[in-house]
């Protein structure tokens, strides 16, 4: 049974190797670094398990490793590394034409056949896939499948693959790791009350009775804590059940459906405008090579705050018809 548990295994090798290959450089602070992270991921399972079993020890070990990860963050430095000759990449490109697309295309589209066909397909009575984390498990494999893809397209050596993502993660240095800091920030904000604390807190400073003054507060309120967070998924439940729930939809009956699609859009609004989503924002800045960090998001500042007007407008009117 193919499940996302044999990916993180997939994922942990290339960050040792990734490790391994800072190691031969001799910089001790990066190897380090990513080999405990890649000992992360190998012993992510074992950790959940070990703690819904009743023993505590290893995850305080993985702590006592996302402690370490902080001290040698700070004497890591983000290097570029060397390129192929620009001459030599724009021949690459005319030779492969549009083929470069496929590896890229094939990932949406393996994901999509693994959610809808996945659940259906068994070998000898035993699905193929976990149902757990299906969607993710498909992403992954997909994702695999790409990089073997690119490999065929581009008539690469299998290594290539690993040695051009190494050169990728050193170029990105801590960078890479911010998406996955950010995903978990959600889960920490919504298990600590902080939703039941907003809506406490917007009772507070705003006329509830007033469905307008909600509805700007649950707008805003998606788009600071998407600043905040570098994520709109992570601010959508901490605001939907902070405001969007008890206050717009039960107490002023507006659509759940049109206030949840409309109000994530909002959230992306504040992604335009953030550094915390890295993904978005400074990676990109970091691959252009561009000599302002920031200059990505100073380029769709603008698109960002009149869409999150126009969005408000948008569920003033569609919400509650």
């Amino acid at each position: 049974m193919l499940s996302i548990d044999q990916f993180y295994l997939l994922l942990a090798a290339f960050l040792a190797y990734a490790g391994w290959r800072n190691l031969r450089q001799h910089r001790y602070a990066h190897a380090a670094f990513w080999g405990l992270i890649a000992l992360l991921f190998a012993g992510g399972g074992h950790v959940l398990r070990a703690s819904k079993a009743g023993d505590p020890l290893p995850a305080q070990l993985a702590g006592a490793a996302v402690i370490a990860l902080a001290l040698l963050a700070t004497r890591m430095r983000r290097e570029p590394q060397d390129e192929a000759p620009e001459t030599g990449r724009l021949a690459s490109a005319l030779r492969l034409g549009h083929r470069l697309f496929l590896p890229a295309l094939l990932i949406p589209a393996l994901t999509i056949l693994v959610v809808v066909a996945g659940p259906h397909l068994s070998l000898g009575g035993t699905p193929l896939f976990a149902s757990a984390g299906l969607t993710l498990t498909g992403l992954a494999l997909a994702c695999t499948v790409s990089a073997l893809a690119a490999v065929v397209v581009t008539r690469q050596r299998a290594l290539e693959a690993a040695a051009e993502g190494r050169r990728l993660l050193v170029t990105l240095g801590l960078a890479a790791l911010l998406p996955l800091v950010l995903a978990t920030l959600g889960g920490v904000f919504a298990a600590s009350g902080v939703g039941e604390a907003v809506a406490s807190l917007v009772s507070m400073v705003i006329p509830a009775d007033s469905r307008i003054a909600c509805l700007l507060a649950f707008a805003l309120g998606m788009v600071v804590f998407t600043v905040i967070m570098g994520n709109a998924f992570a601010a959508f439940p901490v605001m939907m059940a902070g405001i969007g729930l008890p206050l717009l939809v039960q107490r002023h009956g507006a659509d759940p459906a049109i206030l949840g699609a409309i109000g994530m859009l909002t959230g992306y609004c504040g992604t335009l405008l953030t550094p915390m989503a890295a993904n978005f924002n400074i990676v990109p800045a970091v691959l252009l090579g561009l000599d302002d960090q920031y200059g990505v998001i100073r380029a769709q500042a603008a698109t960002g705050l009149w869409l999150m007007g126009t969005n408000v407008l948008l569920m003033a009117w569609l919400c509650f018809r």
